[in-house]
C-alpha cells in the first residue's frame, strides 16, 4: 500500500532531496536553490510517497504566505512569481503522480515543469513558459555552421549590425567579480520595479548564488567593453558541460549589444564542445530569431481536490499559464 507522508523540516528536506533528487541540470543542485530558501525563509511543504518503505516519488513545495498558496520549493516569488525552472514531480508511475497531487492540501502553482512525456503529449495541459535552448553538437561544434543555418540574406544583415556594432573597437573580458555590480545596475536601470533585483531578497539569494558558483569554479562572467566601457555583462554557470545564461545587463548606449554577446556566448560553447547552452525562458525578441530550440514547460495552477481516479494524461487538465495570474 503506498505511503503519503508530508516534510515541513528544512534539514530533512534537504536529505530527501540530496537522496533521490535527479542531477540533470544548474537548478537541480540543492545549494543552487538553497540560496533562495535561506533569503526567501518559506516553510517546505514536501510531499513524499513511499511503499513498503521504498521511496515512490516526491512533491516538493513551499508554503508562500504572500501569495497563499504552494509553488514549487524555494518558493523565490517575485511579482507572484517563481524564477527556477525545471522544476519536476517525481513519480515512479501515474498512481503515485495522483496520489502526490492529490495530497496538496490547498492551492497551487507551479511554475517549470519539466516536460515530461505525458504532459507533453497531453492536449488539455497548456504551456506555462518555453525555454530556449543552443546544441553545439547539432552545429558539429561549429559558430560557423551554425551561422551558414540562416539564409544568405540573413547572414549578411546579421554582419552588417554586427560589424556596425564593432565598428568603434570591441573587447572582451572574463571573470572580473567586481563587474557582477554594473549587471546589477544596469539591469535595475532598464527594468527598475520590473527587475528581478528590485527585490532585495532575490538580490541577496542571487549574489550568494553567485558566490557558491564561484567558489565552485563554475561561474562565469562575461563583460563586453566597447571603446573602453562596458557595454554589457552577463553572467552563467558551467556544469556537467551545460552553460546556462542567468542574467545580464547592458547599458542603454550601446543599442544592439545584448545581439553580440548572446552570439559570443554560442561561439564559445562550440570552442568548448559544451553540449547545450541554456538561454532560459522569456524570448525577448531575439531567440527565435537565433534559430535556438524551444523546451516547453508547464505550470500547475488551482489543482483540484482530488485526483485518485484520474488517469495519468488526465491529472494534468488544472494546467495553466501561470503568468497569466
Amino acid at each position: 500500500m503506498l505511503n503519503i507522508h508530508k516534510c515541513e523540516d528544512l534539514e530533512e528536506a534537504r536529505g530527501l532531496w540530496q537522496r533521490h533528487w535527479p542531477r540533470q541540470c544548474l537548478f537541480d543542485l540543492w545549494p543552487v536553490r538553497y540560496c533562495f530558501q535561506a533569503q526567501f525563509n518559506h516553510t517546505p511543504h514536501f510531499i513524499v510517497a513511499r511503499e513498503k518503505h521504498e521511496f515512490r516519488g516526491m512533491l516538493a513545495l513551499s508554503w508562500v504566505e504572500e501569495q497563499q498558496c504552494f509553488q514549487h520549493f524555494p518558493g523565490e516569488v517575485w511579482h507572484g512569481k517563481t524564477w527556477l525552472e525545471q522544476n519536476k514531480i517525481l513519480a515512479s508511475d501515474p498512481q503515485v503522480f495522483s496520489a502526490l497531487v492529490e495530497h496538496i492540501p490547498g492551492a497551487a502553482k507551479i511554475r517549470y515543469l519539466n516536460g515530461d512525456p505525458h504532459l507533453a503529449d497531453d492536449p488539455a495541459a497548456v504551456v506555462d513558459e518555453v525555454g530556449y535552448l543552443f546544441y553545439p553538437p547539432q552545429y558539429d561544434y561549429s559558430f560557423q555552421s551554425y551561422m551558414q543555418s540562416f539564409s544568405g540574406k540573413t547572414r549578411k544583415k546579421l554582419r552588417s549590425e554586427l560589424n556596425r556594432l564593432t565598428e568603434g573597437g570591441v573587447s572582451y573580458r572574463y571573470d572580473r567579480f567586481d563587474d557582477v555590480a554594473h549587471l546589477f545596475r544596469m539591469n535595475l536601470d532598464t527594468f527598475k520595479g520590473e527587475s528581478y533585483f528590485d527585490d532585495a531578497r532575490f538580490l541577496r539569494a542571487f549574489e550568494n548564488l553567485l558566490a557558491w558558483l564561484q567558489a565552485n569554479r563554475m561561474l562565469r562572467v562575461t563583460t563586453v567593453l566597447m571603446g573602453g566601457r562596458i557595454a554589457a555583462v552577463d553572467v552563467g554557470a558551467v556544469w556537467n558541460r551545460s552553460y546556462t545564461v542567468l542574467a545580464g545587463g547592458t547599458h542603454p548606449d550601446f543599442p544592439g549589444v545584448a545581439k553580440l554577446i548572446n552570439f559570443h556566448h554560442m561561439e564559445w560553447a562550440c570552442q568548448q564542445r559544451l553540449k547545450e547552452v541554456d538561454f532560459l525562458c522569456g524570448e525577448f525578441n531575439w531567440k527565435h530569431r537565433f534559430h535556438l530550440t524551444t523546451r516547453p514547460l508547464y505550470g500547475m495552477v488551482n489543482l483540484p481536490v482530488s485526483l485518485a481516479s484520474v488517469p495519468w494524461q488526465k491529472a494534468v487538465h488544472g494546467l495553466q499559464a501561470a503568468c497569466a495570474i
